[in-house]
């Protein structure tokens, strides 16, 4: 309803000779149904001056207003005015009440009312478990949902059959109400108390006792869960078992299951959970439309996260982040910035992860003097005031651009201290520039930033060994291993057939590894019949020369294209994910591959995409 319809109803209700209670209690509800809270609130003010007195059901929607508003005093005074209007004892009222407590996260209140209610049902013990969950009080919800029976119990049941086949009704519906069963709502609270508290095993095991009961609410809870603890395979394997029950899914499961693809880059899954919200006719608002543009833009399709884009009718500022972010992370510095101007004009104001999108999209395209003036106008003439992770972006783009000097000043005169990511940065851009010199400065401070970080050794490592400085590469591993800091291995994902396949380096234990080695070892052949010299400067051991180019042959991601390359068709484009940056002899080594088998591989590292097609990449060897 509009804000002039319901004005004119207003109007009409005070222009009544005597407007009866049920005609104010329906105006009440319809301004709040509206959307119209504190107007809600100030014709239950009016009616009291008119001498009409609120029954529960008046009671019961200013309630909800109070809870919508989030206004403890209000809220209070209400439930003053329930107990002077001799409504102490109704259950919907003190549900209600119970409700409100617990939502605006007065908690000690809904504990004590709970306590104190003579007669607690089903609602009621859900609302409770659900507060007590959300507040991180687990324990005790667990404690109130092991109280409540099952359906199935048996001694419950017989209890309750034996008083009704004795005639005393009264004794069974009294047994009844005191002893509310657990319904699905009461599981759903329990599960979603773990899910908060990150406590994954407890939250399935519950799941997995409810049986055939599971609604989709229950689902979405655990499908939910599975994301945001980074257990994204599991996500998409508890949607397959929620398809076998017949569980029709939600907007709700969609954005979940889009956020596990996007983290996966699993392409071909998100394809497929795309043309499922089509021919179900799920709405695609600016939530799902954005979660598509994600999906699409982190599993390397930017064609079709700007379809996307582009046909959504109305667009927020994490729709914008979304493809400016996804632009910049493909190399399309250019489009970011043309973006964010279109974003403008649009009248969306940007915040703090629009530039952290449009300055890393700046850095992947060197568009160093855009770089530098967008970072200039952040806090003046956009309002946002620059936080560690824009620093990070600015020394990226400098270091990268080979503006060693001017990135190392930026460090040193960041308003905040500078975290692992800044100075790693930095070492990054030594490392490129083969700047020996300040690489070695800045990895001591990223040691005594973090000395327990195996990247901050290998950094330095690296450096020791660009220059032969066998010793001290000795000495790095030495700490290392004495202090029980271990390097992050690399790992790498590729989906074929809608099933993910994860290589880490090093690792035999894939089924196929016997035949993916021969296969590498044949690759290896012609690429040297190509030309190809093995980079050898990111291994870290003062070994044999042969043995550093079979160390680099069997980094994850070259592992993952090999997969690919057995077993897809040919002409089809191989996507992989990696955890790590990719390193410069894998780079070049891809690049060759796409030429040799004529296949467009595709490859996501921990910085940017790379296109490698006929023999080159999209990012002109500039990462």
């Amino acid at each position: 309803m509009g804000d002039w319809k319901l004005d004119y109803a207003v109007r009409f209700l005070q222009h009544l000779p005597k407007p009866n209670l049920p005609l104010w209690n329906s105006m009440i509800e319809l301004s709040l149904g509206s959307g119209f809270v504190q107007e809600c609130i100030g014709l239950y003010n009016s009616m009291v001056r008119e001498d009409i007195f609120p029954d529960n059901k008046t009671f019961t929607v200013v309630l909800r207003a109070c809870t919508a508003i989030a206004s403890a005093s209000v809220g209070e005074g209400f439930h003053c005015q329930i107990l002077k209007m001799g409504f102490e004892f109704d259950l919907f009222l003190q549900t209600g009440l119970l409700d409100f407590y617990a939502k605006v996260g007065d908690l000690s209140s809904a504990k004590r009312l709970f306590v104190e209610m003579p007669d607690r049902d089903v609602v009621a013990h859900n609302v409770m478990i659900a507060a007590l969950g959300k507040h991180g009080y687990v324990n005790d919800a667990r404690n109130l949902f092991d109280d409540m029976p099952d359906r199935n119990s048996s001694s419950w049941n017989s209890m309750i059959s034996c008083y009704c086949k004795l005639g005393d009704i009264l004794s069974a519906r009294l047994i009844f109400d005191r002893n509310p069963v657990k319904d699905v709502v009461s599981w759903n609270a329990m599960i979603d108390g773990y899910c908060k508290l990150d406590d994954l095993t407890k939250a399935r095991e519950l799941f997995d006792r409810m049986g055939s009961g599971k609604n989709s609410v229950t689902w979405n809870t655990m499908i939910s869960a599975c994301v945001q603890n980074g257990e994204f395979g599991k996500a998409i394997s508890t949607f397959h078992q929620m398809q076998e029950q017949n569980v029709k899914p939600t907007e709700v499961t969609m954005v979940s299951l889009l956020s596990a693809c996007a983290h996966l880059g699993a392409l071909d899954i998100g394809k497929w959970i795309h043309a499922y919200i089509r021919r179900q006719n799920l709405r695609t608002d600016v939530v799902l439309g954005n979660a598509l543009i994600d999906m699409y833009g982190k599993c390397g399709s930017i064609e079709a996260a700007l379809e996307v884009f582009h046909r959504l009718p109305l667009k927020n500022i994490f729709c914008w982040n979304s493809i400016i972010g996804g632009l910049g992370m493909h190399g399309y510095g250019d489009e970011a910035i043309n973006a964010f101007v279109e974003m403008e004009k649009e009248g969306i104001k940007p915040d703090g992860v629009t530039f952290v999108g449009l300055l890393s999209g700046c850095s992947h395209s060197g568009l160093v003097s855009e770089g530098r003036q967008y970072f200039s106008q952040m806090r003046g003439v956009y309002g946002v005031n620059p936080r560690i992770e824009h620093y990070g972006c600015m020394v990226d783009l400098l270091g990268r651009a080979g503006f060693l000097e001017e990135a190392l000043k930026l460090v040193r005169t960041m308003p905040m201290v500078p975290n692992s990511v800044v100075w790693g940065s930095l070492v990054r851009a030594c490392r490129i520039h083969k700047d020996t010199k300040i690489s070695e400065q800045v990895t001591q401070h990223l040691l005594e930033l973090d000395p327990n970080d195996g990247g901050n050794y290998v950094f330095l490592s690296n450096t020791y060994a660009s220059v032969n400085r066998w010793e001290d590469v000795e000495l790095c591993r030495r700490l290392m291993h004495e202090r029980g800091i271990h390097k992050t291995p690399g790992c790498s994902s590729i989906e074929v057939d809608n099933v993910l396949h994860e290589f880490v380096a090093g690792d035999t234990s894939h089924p196929h590894f016997t035949k993916i080695n021969a296969f590498l070892d044949e690759i290896a052949w012609e690429l040297r019949g190509l030309g190809h010299e093995p980079d050898t400067a990111s291994v870290l051991h003062d070994i044999e020369e042969e043995e550093k180019e079979s160390a680099v042959r069997y980094h994850s991601e070259r592992i993952a294209v090999a997969f690919g390359l057995m077993s897809t068709p040919p002409g089809k484009s191989i996507r992989v994910v990696k955890n790590l940056r990719t390193c410069d002899d894998c780079h070049a080594t891809l690049k060759l591959i796409s030429k040799l088998f004529m296949r467009e591989i595709i490859v996501r590292d921990k910085n940017r995409f790379h296109y490698f097609r006929d023999g080159s990449c999209s990012c002109n060897d500039y990462w």
